[in-house]
């Protein structure tokens, strides 16, 4: 495609457009919407056609845009995890009694140690039978109590190793479990 003078031209590799003045050669001077000439080689240029940019924004029709957002999420999902995000918990149980009951009124210190105790065995033989290599319970600072009894319960597990949860997210207020996944270790 062969350039004349006024004709619109976008440059490649930049960020902007001008107007051709003057043509010598291959060597094409063009006039920014800035106001300046600068030269550039023929091959750096490509003629602007003003109905592709008219037309880029003229979807009005709403169902068509929602259409489109949601056809670019569906080719994304196939993105591969991150090493890291792969590492990561899969299952959080959080053994805060309010997340447990919808009212603690009444209830004794032993009632509610033995509640979250029982949540916890459940939860932990539910990421055995589900395979679920790892698992965080979050049982807060307090007195300790708690933390106590459950590396009671978890070193009752042959299949299980128990450690403090990532600080970062956690504080010292969760315990991390890695469940074994091989048979050979019950």
């Amino acid at each position: 495609m062969k350039l004349k003078i006024g004709d619109r031209v976008l440059v490649l590799d930049e960020d902007f457009s001008g107007v051709v003045k003057e043509i010598e050669g291959t060597t094409v001077s063009i006039e920014t919407e800035d106001g300046f000439c600068i030269d550039f080689n023929e091959n750096e240029l490509v003629k602007s056609d003003h109905t592709i940019k008219a037309n880029m924004f003229q979807k009005t029709n709403l169902k068509d845009v929602i259409s489109e957002k949601e056809q670019s999420k569906k080719r994304r999902s196939n993105v591969k995890k991150r090493t890291k995000d792969r590492y990561e918990p899969t299952m959080e149980v959080d053994l805060h009694i309010h997340q447990l009951v919808s009212s603690y009124r009444g209830m004794a210190n032993h009632d509610i140690l033995t509640l979250q105790l029982d949540t916890a065995r459940r939860k932990l033989d539910f990421a055995i039978s589900k395979r679920i290599q790892k698992i965080v319970f979050i049982h807060g600072v307090g007195e300790g109590v708690l933390k106590l009894e459950l590396e009671y319960l978890f070193g009752r597990y042959n299949n299980i190793k128990f450690y403090d949860a990532d600080y970062k997210k956690y504080g010292l207020g969760a315990t991390e479990v890695y469940i074994f996944q091989n048979a050979a270790r019950d």
